[in-house]
């Protein structure tokens, strides 16, 4: 008579399914932890009797120390950036995502070396099952901390200088070339560019996407102003370029805040835009859409920057290895080319 062969035991993944929830949620229901919505939790029960699960004691000890908590860390110097349309955006993603697994967001800045020490301290005491990091800066001290602190670590936008494993960004090169084909494309050939911070990867990133697409076309790239990525900034990188190119006819702005401070300088100047001047941003913002004239940009999904950032976390947590992920962009004409 054959032996009974053995019923294979079923997973924790295949419990979440059953449920209607992430893998993260189906765990923290078994193990009793906090915030858990009471739907879910009893979603997730039922699916432990319809299968017969039985936890895993490894992975329920693993599981007691998730704390349900993810910190997004923004490296700064200003308070207010949480105000910026940018990281709203992100935020509103990164959240969305984050509540599906049940996990709170925690927002931290790191605006002082006070507050740079206080992260620090959240990162080596676990008060957060992991970490995203955006807006770093070359040799950032940030990135140090987290990789010692043993987390996982998801990178909003590659960091300058490192080779992180995981990471969600946008096409930053090809975006900002195409920005310049654009303008190429409506015959201005003497184009400047307002670029962003030079200590950043984003900032060298669509610098090198301006000169990419000058060279292709057999012209010769300008030397950039830096703009910060404030309107202010902007504004100020504007005035110099119309001081030392008083022929420029384009001008490439690597967010849409310098460009809606690019637009004022012109304004004030006597440059129609885009009778004479043609301006294009980065960043299809809501101020593109009320700018005067309406502003073409390049529109890169930043809700889906935050929401992917915090899937990759999510999965980073549930211990899988996500691959990392490059965002598309695209040319949103408007008035102002």
């Amino acid at each position: 008579m054959p032996e009974d062969v053995p019923r294979r035991q079923p997973t924790l993944d295949e419990v979440a399914v059953l449920a209607g929830v992430s893998r993260s949620a189906a765990s923290r229901a078994l193990n009793n932890a906090p915030h858990v919505s009471r739907l879910k939790r009893e979603a997730v029960e039922q699916a432990v009797r319809r299968l017969g699960y039985v936890p895993n004691p490894t992975a329920r000890a693993l599981a007691m120390r998730q704390t349900g908590a993810a910190a997004l860390v923004i490296s700064g110097e200003d308070p207010s950036i949480f105000a910026d349309p940018f990281f709203a955006q992100v935020i509103v993603g990164a959240s969305a995502a984050l509540e599906e697994a049940d996990l709170n967001l925690m927002l931290c800045l790191t605006a002082t070396d006070r507050s740079r020490k206080r992260v620090e301290q959240l990162l080596r005491s676990r008060a957060a099952d992991g970490v995203m990091l955006m807006a770093l800066r070359e040799e950032d001290p940030l990135a140090r901390m987290a990789e010692e602190a043993g987390l996982p670590v998801v990178f909003g936008g590659r960091p300058l200088g490192l080779d992180p494993r995981w990471y969600v960004d946008v096409d930053n090169v090809g975006g900002a070339r195409a920005a310049t084909e654009h303008l190429l494309a409506r015959g201005r050939t003497r184009v400047v560019t307002i670029c962003g911070r030079p200590d950043t990867e984003v900032g060298r990133a669509r610098h090198r996407g301006y000169r990419d697409a000058l060279l292709a076309a057999g012209l010769e790239p300008v030397e950039p102003e830096s703009g910060d990525f404030t309107e202010a900034g902007g504004a100020v990188a504007m005035s110099v370029l119309l001081d030392n190119h008083p022929d420029l006819d384009a001008v490439f702005a690597a967010n849409d805040n310098m460009a809606v401070g690019a637009l004022r300088v012109l304004r004030e100047a006597g440059r129609t835009v885009p009778r004479d001047v043609a301006v294009i941003g980065f960043d299809d913002l809501a101020v593109a859409q009320i700018a005067q004239p309406p502003l073409t940009t390049v529109h890169q999904p930043i809700q889906a920057l935050g929401r992917e950032m915090a899937r990759m976390l999510i999965a980073l947590v549930d211990e899988q290895d996500p691959t990392p992920l490059i965002l598309p962009t695209r040319v949103v004409t408007r008035a102002s080319t």
